[in-house]
This record gives C-alpha cells, sequence and structure tokens, in this order.
C-alpha cells in the first residue's frame, strides 16, 4: 500500500468503521424490535440509516476523487427511474462497477433502497456487508440447487416494499478480465454463440427465476452499459483513495418487463441478446469514444454526501477528544498500546475492503482450448446457462 493511500485510509477508515458500528447497531435494535411488528416501518427506517453510511463512499467518489459520470439515456428512461421498482442488468467491467451503480442510485432517489444479488462471501464484511444483510441484499453461493430457494424467497420478500427500489442483477456472474474474455470466447465458439470482445457470456438460469418472479410487480428493466473512455483511467479502490480523477460513461435504457417474452427459454434468449447488444455498444464506444445518439445527461454532484461526511467527523471528533480526555488514554502505555492496536486493526480491515474490490487476476495457464472445455464441464456453468 503507498503511503499516500494509508495515509487516507486511517483516517476515512476510522471515520467509516466507527459511524458504521454506529449505524449496524441501530439497524440490529431496529431489526429486533420494528421489523417483527411491522416491516414496511422498518425498511422506511433502515433506508435512512443505510444512507448514513453509504453516502461516505458516495462522497469518496463524489468530492475526494471527483470522478465524474456521464450518462447517457433517453427520455423516457430518464423519466421513469427512480419512480417505479428497477431490475438494473449491467455488465461487470470494473472494480467499482457497484459503486457506480450507488452514485446512478443516489442521483435517482434509489439509494436507501438499493439491493443487490451478491456472493454469500459478501456479508460476512465488517460494517459494509453487515449493513447490506440489514438491506435485504440476496447473497448466493454460486451453486444453483443451493441458490434457487434463496433466491426465490428473497426476490418475493421485495413485492411489497414501500417505495421503489433498485434490485442489480450483474448477469456476466464475475468481473470482466482479459482471461475470462479469453474463456468466453472459446466458449461461445463451442457452443455456436457469438464471440463477445468486451462482455461475458451472460448467466441466465438467475435472471430468468428473477423475470418470472418479479414479472408481476417490477414494471421495467433498466439495461445499464458501463464504459471508460481509451484516455482515462479505469477507476479502483486504491486509486479513489488516491484521488485520482477520471470518467465513466454510463448507458441506460428502459425496457418495459412486458417486452419479455413468456417462455423460460425466451427470456434467456432476451437476455442473450442485450449482451450481445451491449458488446456492439461497447465496440462502437471503444472506437469513437461514444455509445451513440442517446444525448449526454447531467447528474450534477450533490452535496449530501458532503454533509453527511462533515456530520459524521465532527460527532466522531468530539466523541474520541472526549474518550480520550476522559481515559487519559496516552498517559500509559498501555493505551498508546491500545490505540496503536486500534489503528493496525483499522488498516488492516480496510486492506481487506480493497481486496475483495479487486478483479479476480487469473492466469491462463492451461491451453485455450482446455479452458473452454473446463467452462462446459464446470456444473455451476451448465446450471446457469
Amino acid at each position: 500500500m503507498a503511503i499516500p493511500v494509508a495515509l487516507v485510509v486511517l483516517p476515512f477508515g476510522t471515520l467509516f468503521l466507527l459511524s458504521g458500528l454506529i449505524v449496524n447497531i441501530i439497524q440490529a435494535a431496529f431489526f429486533i424490535t420494528v421489523r417483527p411488528v411491522s416491516k414496511n416501518l422498518y425498511r422506511r427506517i433502515n433506508r435512512v440509516l443505510v444512507e448514513l453510511l453509504w453516502l461516505q463512499l458516495v462522497w469518496l467518489f463524489d468530492w475526494w476523487a471527483a470522478i465524474e459520470v456521464q450518462v447517457h439515456a433517453d427520455a423516457e428512461t430518464l423519466q421513469f427511474i427512480g419512480k417505479e421498482h428497477a431490475l438494473v442488468i449491467p455488465n461487470h467491467r470494473s472494480d467499482v462497477d457497484w459503486l457506480v451503480g450507488w452514485i446512478l442510485a443516489e442521483r435517482t432517489g434509489y439509494l436507501g433502497s438499493t439491493i443487490a444479488i451478491m456472493k454469500k462471501s459478501s456479508k460476512y464484511l465488517p460494517v459494509i456487508g453487515w449493513s447490506m444483510w440489514f438491506s435485504e441484499f440476496l447473497f448466493l453461493e454460486r451453486s444453483w440447487a443451493k441458490d434457487e430457494s434463496t433466491l426465490k424467497s428473497g426476490l418475493q420478500r421485495l413485492e411489497d416494499f414501500p417505495r421503489p427500489f433498485m434490485l442489480a442483477l450483474f448477469v456476466e456472474g464475475t468481473r470482466f478480465t482479459e482471461a475470462k474474455l479469453l474463456a468466453a470466447q472459446e466458449f461461445a465458439a463451442s457452443r455456436g454463440l457469438p464471440i463477445p470482445k468486451n462482455v461475458l457470456v451472460p448467466r441466465t438460469k438467475g435472471f430468468v427465476s428473477s423475470v418470472n418472479i418479479m414479472r408481476s410487480f417490477v414494471p421495467a428493466i433498466y439495461d445499464a452499459t458501463v464504459a471508460i473512455p481509451k484516455d482515462q483511467p479505469s477507476p479502483t479502490m486504491i486509486r479513489i483513495l488516491k484521488g485520482e480523477s477520471s470518467v465513466i460513461h454510463l448507458h441506460l435504457k428502459r425496457r418495459p418487463m412486458t417486452e419479455l417474452p413468456e417462455s423460460d427459454d425466451g427470456i434467456a434468449q432476451w437476455c442473450k441478446n442485450i449482451f450481445i447488444a451491449k458488446d456492439s455498444l461497447l465496440e462502437k464506444h471503444l472506437n469513437y469514444g461514444t455509445f451513440g445518439d442517446e444525448e449526454f445527461r447531467p447528474i450534477g454532484r450533490p452535496k449530501k454526501s458532503l454533509l453527511v461526511v462533515i456530520f459524521w467527523s465532527c460527532l466522531l471528533a468530539f466523541a474520541i477528544f472526549e474518550f480520550i480526555r476522559w481515559t487519559a488514554l496516552f498517559s500509559t502505555w498501555i493505551g498508546i498500546a491500545f490505540t496503536m492496536l486500534g489503528l493496525l486493526l483499522v488498516t488492516v480491515i480496510m486492506q481487506i475492503f480493497i481486496l475483495f474490490s479487486q478483479s479476480e487476476h487469473s492466469t491462463p495457464a492451461k491451453s485455450q482450448t482446455c479452458q473452454a472445455e473446463e467452462r462446459i464441464e464446470d456444473p455451476l456453468t451448465k446450471s446457469l446457462l
């Protein structure tokens, strides 16, 4: 970890983890006392609580690194987004796609009612993973035999959600890397599918199930395509913590749920066609630096996240000062050692967050043909395709 990053990790990590623990404790209290009585009241309260935590990451993105998200969308998409339940299917291009989604959610009023389908290990992340669990995120094990009932029950619970929610589903199943693209291309060639250049082959089993369950209460799917201009660095958590700016292009298209076929095979093919179109759109962006005709829509940089960070900074600075004064923490070697241990713990947890956000780096030691064959024979791949 570079020195500039370490200098940011300690103060921000302390702020985020301490405020997050406060939020988690309050979430737990309302989960135990309010949710059994009124699930909708609990959801409304929880929406406010998680925004007090998640807006700190929005601040890091918006104000610290000053990353600009340029949204390209038509008038219909902008008219409805934020006003209805939405299933969002983005490509999974970078380490911080989830954070780009939170920026969009914050701008459109979805942030406190944002939900995502994530791998099971995510819920064990201190503070942020716990906040997601209290917010009804769906955590899967990437085994359809185990995940089918979890997905079904989790999505059915959303039918009575009291506010418009945004559910993010990464249909590719994993983040894009060159090694994974190579395996996807070989897999597509072996199955007679169009060869992707900029996306992975979508895993449609979970998507089909999600559509069948939510068709009656989610009116639209939002097709989201994230692209990084060639002259801009791809954002990562390390670069964001360093304060390195960038520009991200986000193409959005609202697709009414009524557009989808009724049969499972038809829904699966619709999803595959969407990703073929995404691939072409990304190829156009790669060649011309633009998505095409859709107008660029500025989404601004609201001050809400800045105010939240100022609030937590003042509150925790006062609390820490009073704690040090009351305990005379630095007057003994034990107190100093306790402080150093706490700072070390903050650094370790933040390092875990950073590592968790990074793309898996595959090392293609085997031949291309072998990789494709392994993917074909992988039971999880067979169950999801």
